[in-house]
């Protein structure tokens, strides 16, 4: 560890309870418009289901839940859109100890995030958390114009920080999209362990594997 002066973080699923975070949002959405049901938990659990971790696109998702629930009143997926950019951000929570660790960690080295997403949506939630402050750079996919696993987001962090690939540590939960696409780009890496599952076909190799995110603070 070395020669590392950076530490760059995944946002959601890593720094931020996505699960969690969706959850309390799925469940305040379904008692804003079914508030005529009194037990939800079906209901939350198969929006759960269909949000696949959050790598369905949102459009589709709410078109499938405009089909799929018990409508009253069924809304336009237009305003599903305006009460998810409204209401999501709003429900994000941290992972356990998350705001303590990053706190550690930038006492030692610099620190960045790379995620994929709407500005509006991963900005509103480290402003909800307040924790934009927390780094050094940002960037959002939606600004860079490539997503994870593409390399030129992770070369667009290292030129922000000013810094060499091999300078930098990254620590995210996707197997593809942030261990793979960041040891591809040159960068040491750490994988959390939530929901994805590793992929035996993949070529990069973890410095560590971990299960909380409060485990870096023995490792860095």
């Amino acid at each position: 560890m070395k020669e590392i002066r950076a530490v760059i973080f995944d946002l959601d699923n890593t720094i931020i309870d996505r699960t969690n975070s969706f959850q309390s949002f799925a469940a305040s959405m379904l008692e804003h418009y079914f508030n005529h049901e009194a037990d939800h938990s079906q209901m939350l659990n198969h929006v759960m289901e269909l949000d696949q971790d959050g790598y369905k696109d949102k459009r589709e998702l709410f078109d499938e839940l405009l089909v799929s629930l018990p409508w009253l009143n069924k809304p336009k997926q237009a305003e599903l859109m305006r009460y998810y950019h409204e209401h999501y951000a709003k429900n994000a929570v941290l992972m356990e100890n998350a705001r303590a660790v990053i706190g550690y960690i930038r006492g030692k080295y610099k620190t960045a995030v790379i995620t994929n997403g709407r500005n509006a949506i991963q900005y509103g939630k480290l402003d909800h958390l307040e924790l934009r402050a927390a780094f050094d750079f940002i960037i959002v996919s939606e600004e860079a114009g490539y997503k994870k696993p593409d390399l030129r987001i992770f070369e667009a962090a290292c030129t922000g920080l000013k810094l060499y690939p091999h300078q930098c540590l990254y620590v995210g939960d996707h197997p593809v999209n942030d261990i793979e696409g960041a040891w591809r780009a040159g960068m040491s890496t750490i994988w959390v362990k939530v929901n994805q599952p590793w992929r035996e076909e993949l070529e990069a190799k973890p410095l560590h594997t971990i299960n909380r995110f409060d485990e870096l603070r023995h490792i860095l």
